[in-house]
């Protein structure tokens, strides 16, 4: 077990919250605006945001601080003079100009000036939990984010292909492939990322990277790392700022781990290993049998607009999740 402070970064939004209501409608002129990729479902909040902070409690708490990102929201049952929390809001971190935001990945590239943020920090979604035992080295190993570096198949069709493309772009104007894997070898054809190697090795003789393997996970990130981005490509980030609900011109956070990877600053671990994301609408009894089961340490609830029997699949849900994690946390009133 590591002796470094490591935080944790969640983004949050309350859609019932009438402000963000009134400021949603202004902005789109629309409640539902598919142009931005805008949908209920990703935006609702099922209640579940208690058993992420009773999973972290519980499961990991090694965690020296938890920054909950709002526009400045927050659940009524949070205890917000817990030690342990800091409340953040857009405000705090985003430049005046660029808010409000409903730019997840806008949210996402500004992560480092996040007041009173560890070097070492694990960036999550609000639909990502822990759901077993984790140790702080599950994240970083000798101080560096573990993470599996390998390629896959970017098909650039769709908002987000598109903007990982985007990533990839700058990816290539700053690094050479064939050198950093060359230096890399052991890390990018490392044993253990089995399969999910296969296109990398496929197109070692390629001379330019393609998108990176992006998984549905915790991602653990040295904050450097923003920095060193920022200072290589502020223009282009600054730029991609002035979009308000998310745009194929966008860069992700994907850039930044692209970017982590490529200078070496990670250390080989198949996070699929013990990570799993499970589609609501395909896999929604899959789901609920992994909490139950404690199959991995940490799964993605993907919502889905689609879900059939949406009102008993969140039952469901919320009974596993209380049968793991029946205890109040001390985040709770």
């Amino acid at each position: 077990m590591s002796k470094m402070d490591i935080d944790f970064v969640i983004t949050w939004v309350d859609m019932n919250d009438p402000k963000w209501k009134a400021d949603f409608a202004k902005y789109t002129g629309k409640i539902d605006n598919s142009k931005n990729e805008v949908s209920e479902a990703r935006f609702r909040d099922h209640g579940f945001l208690k058993y992420w902070f009773r999973g972290v409690e519980q499961f990991a708490p090694w965690v020296r601080k938890i920054h909950f990102v709002t526009c400045g929201q927050k659940p009524e049952w949070l205890n917000i003079n817990h030690p342990k929390l800091s409340l953040i809001d857009h405000s705090d971190y985003i430049p005046a100009k660029f808010l409000p935001v409903f730019n997840s990945s806008l949210i996402e590239i500004y992560l480092h000036k996040i007041p009173g943020l560890t070097d070492h920090f694990v960036y999550f979604n609000d639909d990502f939990f822990i759901i077993d035992h984790l140790s702080a080295d599950r994240f970083f190993t000798g101080g560096l984010p573990n993470d599996i570096a390998a390629f896959r198949h970017n098909s650039g069709i769709g908002l987000w292909s598109k903007c990982l493309k985007n990533n990839i772009r700058i990816i290539n104007e700053r690094f050479d492939k064939k050198t950093v894997q060359k230096r890399d070898h052991h890390k990018w054809f490392h044993p253990s990322y089995g399969k999910k190697s296969n296109l990398t090795r496929l197109l070692k003789p390629y001379s330019k990277f393609v998108t990176l393997i992006t998984p549905h996970n915790a991602q653990p990130y040295l904050k450097s790392t923003f920095e060193e981005v920022w200072e290589y490509a502020g223009d282009k980030l600054a730029a991609v700022s002035e979009n308000r609900f998310r745009s194929s011109e966008d860069y992700t956070q994907e850039l930044f781990r692209a970017w982590q990877i490529c200078r070496s600053h990670f250390e080989p671990y198949n996070t699929y290993r013990d990570t799993k994301m499970f589609p609501l609408v395909l896999r929604s009894k899959q789901a609920i049998e992994a909490i139950y089961n404690q199959k991995y340490k940490l799964i993605c609830l993907n919502d889905n607009a689609h879900i059939v029997n949406y009102e008993k699949v969140m039952q469901e849900l919320e009974k596993a999740f209380e049968t793991i994690l029946p205890e109040k946390s001390g985040f709770e009133l």
